[in-house]
């Protein structure tokens, strides 16, 4: 049976994200949106934490957007399903996810800073999914802003084919309206809500101005629509409604960029941005077919945007609510889906039960029967599906490409206070892992610590903050200890023997080894047995194996797992009584030990391959930051207008880089790292980590 949409149609639906740098105002504009649409009767300030999107209260105590929030508004006939994102770089998983399910996307720029270095970021991220984009310059009434030279920076940050199709009358306090270059029209604003406006004449004193911009207008067009160039060339009308359409049809192809101004705080410009929304961002039905793999054939499928098509949608996001548990929020991408059927999880291959399906204002939740083709909600009941799993009908199973998540950054090590608080510890940090694909939880068997990692300071901060109030358990938070190793670095001869006597049976082992150091490091530890005339029996030559192996466990200098050291067993003795497994395996470390320290042994410290992304005015400031990190600049390369720095750098001088990279580079540039190879610690550094041990000590080793 056939469950058709409940009287949306899908050409009324439009799945937007509002995406910028920090504080540029994404927020504030929701909120707006909110009030004007009749979704929400008081107009919530982020600055007094009482934004409806800003539900968390991390988000309400610090004034920023912390994780996705989606609700749906009605504007006219239309419906809309908007996802506010973080502008904070530490959460850009936020943006990424959103992104890759919605069909269209307002960039919010501040009229001040114009396009920021996090807005740079969010452009790229929706390049990538082909999301078409309409901008809103925001903040029009504040000192020091300037509409047409923030167009200007989207033309040369960003390289964006954009114009304007409205502008500003008035600046910062004198902000009077906007002037719809459009319909040539002047929108004046009568009260603070913004909810009385007339709309009238261009005043004269503003029309050349008007004439001229609505001309650049028409040109822009006529560069990327064919119909708008032979009517421009030739000298032929262009009405409005030509306008309208090569608006809308170059923007859903992503050719060109519409821009419009107001100022949100002051309820300016929202109802013209909603306006810009239905008219120009599409409709679910407006973009090219979503493609999926089957999974039983590895062919790939064009999934037809219909409910009579079979049901297929993606998991974006993974939430957990205090009163009904896990919530799994969905884009439904064809088909339609009533509460309390079954589902597949193509992904893991498992059926999956919908317990109950949920439409989400921020945090509150409305429960609804049926879900369809566009839709943006939440299901319940859900227990095998993740971020990035697809769920479709088992009869005709699909698999849609998942999100990449970008790689954690920076680690620190948490540990819980109590026993009952270790129990509790290792599920919370399964459930937020679970939420946040960007969050890492590992255990580090060397250090006994576990270790979280992040995308940077105030994303840790945040889940912290989240373990210690939220799930009520205490625990001490600390660093990382890097994971040193040790090896030697010159070849050395020694004999280790166990002779224990007794009333009784004695113990006896004796074995000889060369110990060397690895001609390629990162071999780690090898074992040659050159054992001739039956010195040892076989039946102990295990036993000699295994010794070694304990003791290069733990290390003579720290402490630290030794590494990179070829031992050959070359010879022995045995005792036909009192000879055994463990006399031969104490034997044998305590004469790898004697050769350690006999071959010259040093402390290494894991190195990491890292390369950074940086704009060319704060290369020098990177380059010299880096060589005060004892990192060994590998090559210097360009990419379009950056410049690219492969280098060799200390995993331990390169905690908390990202916050430092940041500062210095006012959040522009980027790195990415991965582990390469150890190498010896300089004298000086050693000497720290190994502070029991004196500088005389050591050269005697």
């Amino acid at each position: 049976m056939v469950i058709m949409r409940h009287a949306i149609p899908l050409e009324k639906i439009r799945n937007i994200g509002i995406i910028a740098h920090i504080d540029a105002g994404k927020t504030t504009t929701t909120e707006r949106i909110l009030y004007f649409t009749g979704k929400t009767y008081k107009i919530g300030e982020v600055d007094q934490g009482t934004a409806t999107m800003d539900w968390m209260i991390q988000e309400q105590e610090r004034g920023i957007t912390i994780t996705a929030a989606c609700t749906t508004c009605i504007w006219g006939d239309f419906t809309i399903n908007i996802i506010d994102t973080p502008g904070h770089v530490d959460f850009t998983v936020e943006v990424e996810r959103s992104l890759k399910v919605l069909d269209g996307a307002v960039v919010v720029f501040c009229g001040v800073g114009g396009v920021e270095p996090q807005s740079e970021t969010v452009w790229r991220q929706a390049e990538r999914y082909g999301v078409p984009r309409i901008a809103f310059v925001n903040k029009m009434d504040r000192t020091g802003s300037n509409f047409f030279d923030t167009i200007k920076d989207i033309h040369a940050k960003l390289s964006a084919h954009a114009a304007a199709i409205q502008i500003p009358v008035g600046y910062e306090e004198q902000f009077e309206g906007i002037i719809d270059l459009i319909e040539k029209k002047f929108v004046v604003y009568k009260d603070e809500l913004g909810k009385e406006r007339e709309v009238v004449d261009i005043p004269q004193e503003h029309l050349q101005e008007a004439n001229h911009h609505r001309s650049i207008l028409i040109e822009r067009l006529a560069e990327v629509d064919a119909d708008m160039m032979d009517k421009f060339v030739h000298g032929k009308e262009i009405s409005n409604d030509d306008i309208k359409r090569a608006i809308r049809t170059n923007t859903i192809t992503n050719k060109f960029v519409p821009v419009l101004c107001g100022t949100s705080l002051r309820n300016k410009g929202i109802q013209l941005l909603l306006d810009a929304i239905c008219a120009y961002l599409p409709s679910p039905k407006d973009l090219p077919p979503v493609k999926g793999m089957n999974p039983d054939t590895g062919e790939f499928e064009e999934i037809a945007c219909s409910d009579k098509a079979p049901f297929s949608a993606l998991c974006f996001k993974v939430s957990t609510d205090p009163y009904v548990g896990k919530i799994n929020y969905i884009r439904v991408y064809s088909g339609a889906l009533k509460a309390g059927s079954y589902i597949y999880n193509s992904t893991v291959r498992e059926k999956e039960r919908v317990s109950k399906l949920l439409r989400m204002h921020a945090n509150r939740q409305e429960i609804i029967e049926i879900v369809s083709t566009g839709d943006i909600i939440a299901a319940v009941g859900l227990k095998e599906t993740k971020t990035g799993h697809t769920l479709c009908d088992e009869r005709s199973p699909i698999l849609i490409e998942s999100m990449t998540f970008p790689e954690p950054v920076l680690q620190q090590a948490i540990e819980p206070k109590t026993k009952q608080d270790q129990e509790k510890l290792g599920m919370v940090l399964h459930k937020l892992e679970e939420e946040d694909p960007s969050f890492r939880v590992t255990y580090n068997q060397e250090t006994g610590q576990t270790v979280i990692s992040g995308m940077g300071q105030l994303h840790l901060e945040v889940i912290i903050d989240r373990i210690l109030r939220e799930f009520n358990i205490e625990a001490q938070i600390g660093a990382p200890q890097v994971a040193y190793r040790e090896t030697i670095t010159k070849k050395a001869h020694s004999i280790g023997k166990f002779i224990q006597q007794s009333g009784g049976r004695g113990q006896y082992g004796h074995v000889v080894l060369d110990l060397e150091p690895q001609e390629m490091p990162g071999t780690g530890i090898t074992f040659e047995d050159k054992i001739k005339s039956g010195a040892i029996p076989r039946e102990y030559i295990p036993s000699v194996k295994r010794g070694v192996f304990d003791a290069a466990k733990s290390g003579v200098i720290a402490g630290y797992p030794i590494t990179d050291v070829k031992i050959t067993l070359v010879d022995g003795s045995f005792h036909e009584v009192d000879s055994s497994e463990l006399a031969f395996k104490m034997a044998a470390a305590i004469a790898f030990n004697d050769g350690v320290k006999k071959a010259h042994p040093v402390l290494l410290e894991p190195i990491m391959d890292m390369e950074v992304v940086v704009p060319e005015e704060y290369m020098g400031q990177v380059i010299g930051d880096l060589n005060s990190r004892r990192a060994k600049i590998i090559s210097l390369t360009q990419r379009a207008n950056v410049r690219l720095i492969r280098t060799y750098v200390p995993l331990a001088e390169i905690f908390n880089y990202a916050t430092n990279l940041r500062s210095l580079t006012q959040g522009r540039a980027s790195y990415t790292m991965e582990p390469s190879y150890y190498s010896e610690v300089p004298l000086n550094i050693a000497e720290k980590i190994t502070v029991s041990f004196t500088y005389s000590e050591r050269k005697g080793v």
